[in-house]
């Protein structure tokens, strides 16, 4: 349990960070959840012949199926909901580092940007949250935020 102060409150907010393998098992739900509506649409417009293609790109529903929505989803869903699918498994949240509070567009653009920072090399960025006082991985750290469990609510 780290303890955070919120730049308009003078009292601290306790926050409890969201770990390495929660947010492991977040992603895995997330990547399923996409691939359940990803891979459908791509058979209903390219058929099975789409699995053996050579080619990179087969066409523009395929780049805005395949690559425009999953980044849209994912900043929408940062945006309106603090949180992703997988995430809301773990009671999860991601805020603005600083302040505590819903991250804004700019930090949720930084934010999936620096996922191919955190890729490189070999993942290393994503792995840093295992060692990180905050969990943060590369991408929390440009982006200024940090993923934290949402207080337990039960009296």
């Amino acid at each position: 349990m780290n303890i955070m102060t919120s730049e308009n409150n003078s009292e601290s907010v306790s926050q409890n960070y969201l770990g390495f393998w929660a947010r492991f098992g977040a992603s895995f739900i997330d990547s399923i959840m996409l691939l359940l509506i990803t891979i459908p649409l791509i058979y209903s417009i390219y058929g099975g012949d789409y699995w053996t293609s050579r080619e990179i790109i087969l066409g523009p529903a395929e780049l805005l199926i395949n690559y425009v929505l999953p980044i849209a989803a994912i900043i929408l869903f940062w945006l309106y909901k603090s949180t992703t699918p997988g995430k809301m498994v773990y009671k999860a949240k991601i805020v603005d580092a600083k302040t505590g509070r819903a991250l804004s567009a700019r930090q949720s653009i930084i934010r999936y940007i620096a996922y191919y920072v955190s890729l490189l090399p070999f993942g290393l960025g994503f792995f840093w949250v295992a060692w990180d006082p905050k969990k943060q991985g590369w991408h929390d750290k440009l982006a200024g935020t940090v993923v934290v469990r949402e207080p337990n609510n039960e009296i």
